[in-house]
């Protein structure tokens, strides 16, 4: 820990005497820039636009810090999360818009048919589903659940938080014939039903994936 603690100064010093953070930058820009140095993608000057991966990196370090109090905790679990994302699952989340296609036909073909009919299968938000992991998307106490999952090692149950997401909206969808109209409604989801859904979905990944301790 002290290690770590010593660390985290060493990065944050160093970012900040050649001017890239100042005492008024955001908190989870400072993890931003640490993460980049770190890993050697620091741009040649803070001004630069911000590439998808790292409004991806914003986005889950937002929410961890919604979740973990210590500042330094919060840079590392959240490095080491976008991390298992980028290396562990590097393969399978490009994989699961398809498994998630499976297995919503599996729950509801009508409801895929709907989608399907509408061509919003290709346009649903699966950046924000799978590559921010819901981040944004549900609330922080519902996403501890998920994360919980996804950090012992399986990526799937995402795919199942999506499929649940559907199945509990289905009625609202199933109201929608413009894909515009469903992606934007999916990217705002009313939260005070998200409980429901993460325990839905955990009961349909044990449904469709057994119960082993890491369900790939």
């Amino acid at each position: 820990m002290m290690y770590r603690k010593g660390q985290y100064s060493d990065v944050l010093h160093a970012l900040k005497v050649i001017r890239f953070v100042s005492d008024a930058t955001p908190q989870v820009e400072v993890y931003l820039r640490m993460y980049q140095l770190e890993s050697g993608k620091l741009p040649r000057s803070p001004s630069f636009p911000l590439k998808p991966e790292d409004e991806v990196f914003l986005a889950i370090a937002k929410a961890m810090e919604e979740m973990v109090e210590d500042s330094v905790d919060c840079y590392w679990i959240t490095r080491c999360f976008v991390n298992q994302l980028n290396n562990k699952y590097r393969d399978s989340l490009p994989q699961l818009p398809k498994a998630f296609e499976q297995y919503l036909n599996l729950e509801d073909s009508r409801l895929l048919s709907h989608l399907k009919m509408c061509s919003a299968v290709s346009r649903l938000p699966y950046d924000l589903w799978f590559k921010r992991c819901f981040a944004g998307c549900l609330p922080e106490s519902s996403l501890q659940r998920v994360w919980d999952k996804v950090v012992s090692g399986s990526c799937k149950i995402l795919v199942f938080v999506a499929v649940e997401i559907l199945l509990t909206f289905k009625l609202k969808v199933m109201a929608l014939n413009n894909s515009e109209k469903i992606t934007k409604f999916l990217e705002n989801i009313p939260q005070d039903s998200s409980d429901a859904i993460v325990s839905k979905a955990i009961d349909l990944w044990h449904k469709h994936c057994g119960t082993p301790v890491h369900s790939a």
